[in-house]
């Protein structure tokens, strides 16, 4: 029985990943472990029987702490995407599991079905483990998930923080710095990702597991690693007035999986003044040489762009592989976005930098040269303010 609801929630249970891990409400450990051989044979009745135990313990095991609401929709879900991958809907397969994942998404103010989250970060570790196939390759991807959240979740703190620093505040560049030192463990994880699973056993054999389910006649994606929220980074960064329709319809479309504070934060900063344009129109309106912390701050926001951009090249090299017209099963990923939509969303950056490297120099070079030309949407220019004031 399901006996809470989303008014006892506050953030830090979203966080307290060990407590969730820890969690077992629905007695599935030993079902669980079996899940694995259960998908090589395509035991899709087997499955089923799964699926109608794990709903009857939603009944019988009493549901009352936020720790085993997160771990009794991590356990359900991985069946459904089990299901669905060997092409049954689960809900019409076994419809009366949809009241609990209605009942679970409300209470923890979720979606009705399972999310990144629960099958990376709160899936727990060694024999615990919930996995679709038991591959080694399955398992690193997840444990890559894992390593990048903490940092991620950090970088929206600082990015936070920024949106209420003028960039000519001591401060500026060295909090972008941190932003910076965060995301390196985005490079370090999709490097990772790379050496270790193959492009082939990700588009063939995992892909298919986080294909969408329909609940309540909606139709929800699995728990694709798109849904980690590098994209909320970007927003602040410069996707919030320097982005594009397809990029925009994409973050809408996302924003729905993400973690309650998660949405929060996209809520207060999709229409902010982006870092990059509250820099760039700090210089603008410089009328002499740029003091040294909007050149230190053009500087440091400079060698953030190029760490983004970096991110993104390595991740479409990956998307190309596994999504290559010989290898995919797909034409979308599994976030549910065209490889041309990762094309679209490096140029954006790769443009973003390069509007930053050129200013940067300009200013080091105690210039104020004339901004390339830049996709920017709902930009403001502040004039007559001279250098050093706050902008």
């Amino acid at each position: 029985m399901i006996s809470l609801d989303a008014s006892c929630f506050h953030e830090k249970c979203y966080f307290n990943v060990e407590a969730i891990r820890a969690q077992d409400p629905l007695n599935a450990d030993l079902r669980l472990s079996s899940l694995p051989a259960m998908n090589a044979a395509k035991d899709t009745d087997g499955l089923v029987r799964l699926l109608q135990y794990l709903v009857q313990q939603t009944r019988e095991s009493h549901i009352d702490t936020s720790e085993k609401a997160f771990a009794a929709m991590r356990d359900i879900g991985i069946v459904l995407g089990s299901l669905k991958r060997h092409g049954v809907e689960p809900v019409q397969a076994v419809p009366e599991v949809e009241q609990p994942l209605v009942d679970l998404g409300a209470a923890t103010n979720m979606i009705p079905r399972d999310t990144v989250h629960h099958y990376t970060s709160w899936n727990p570790v060694g024999a615990r483990r919930r996995s679709y196939t038991g591959e080694p390759q399955e398992i690193w991807l997840q444990d890559a998930v894992v390593r990048v959240f903490p940092s991620l979740s950090a970088s929206l703190a600082i990015s936070d923080v920024l949106s209420t620093m003028s960039p000519h505040d001591v401060r500026f560049a060295p909090t972008v710095g941190m932003l910076h030192e965060s995301g390196r463990t985005m490079v370090d994880a999709i490097d990772s990702v790379t050496e270790r699973v193959s492009p082939v056993f990700f588009a063939q054999v995992l892909r298919p597991y986080f294909e969408d389910v329909v609940v309540r006649g909606e139709r929800y994606l699995g728990p694709a690693a798109a849904q980690a929220p590098l994209w909320l980074v970007d927003l602040c960064v410069w996707a919030s007035d320097r982005n594009q329709a397809d990029y925009k319809t994409f973050l809408v479309e996302s924003v729905h999986y993400s973690l309650p504070s998660w949405r929060a934060f996209y809520q207060r900063h999709c229409h902010d003044v982006s870092l990059v344009t509250k820099v760039t129109e700090a210089l603008d309106a410089c009328t002499g040489e740029p003091d040294g912390n909007l050149v230190r701050s053009a500087t440091s926001l400079t060698e953030l762009m190029t760490l983004l951009k970096v991110f993104r090249g390595r991740h479409i090299g990956i998307a190309r592989k596994a999504y290559a017209e010989e290898v995919a099963l797909y034409a979308h990923g599994s976030g549910g976005a065209p490889v041309a939509l990762l094309r679209k969303i490096l140029d954006l950056t790769r443009e973003n930098e390069h509007l930053m490297r050129e200013r940067a120099n300009g200013a080091r070079r105690g210039q104020a040269t004339q901004a390339p030309t830049v996709t920017h949407e709902g930009g403001r220019r502040e004039e007559g303010v001279a250098c050093g004031e706050a902008a």
